[in-house]
């Protein structure tokens, strides 16, 4: 289990790597990959298809992650394997995954609504979402 003095987890969402193209799909050309969020999905299911030029460590294609929304983003990864770098993708929303016994999980720190989120990804101040599938030819 999760633990670590003074840090809160809440559920956020599950990533699903996956092969197929979905309908919807947001492409990001700076790391080649596809980003597609589950319609209806009561757990904020996401897919995620990768391109051959995607800089993800090999565990983050290959499994499926969890993703935990914390208090104290730094404090979460202490003397853990950093498999994807802490960044800001989206201004106010900060990411980083680790290696958890061979499978990624998530942690995210934001204080942003879902739909602060959402709006600010729509807007185009994600660098995870640079097209939305009806942009690609």
């Amino acid at each position: 289990m999760l633990k670590k003095l003074g840090i809160t987890y809440e559920y956020h969402h599950i990533g699903i790597p996956t092969t197929e193209k979905k309908s919807r799909e947001s492409y990001s050309i700076k790391f080649d990959t596809w980003t597609c969020d589950v319609s209806n999905s009561r757990v904020g299911a996401q897919f995620h298809r990768f391109g051959p030029n995607h800089p993800f460590h090999p565990l983050i294609a290959k499994y499926p992650h969890i993703a935990f929304k914390v208090n104290n983003i730094e404090k979460v990864i202490e003397n853990e394997e950093i498999i994807m770098p802490l960044h800001e993708p989206i201004p106010g929303f900060k990411s980083v995954m680790i290696n958890d016994a061979g499978l990624p999980v998530e942690f995210i720190q934001t204080d942003l609504s879902q739909e602060e989120l959402e709006g600010k990804i729509k807007s185009g101040q994600s660098v995870m979402r640079d097209l939305e599938d009806d942009d690609l030819i």
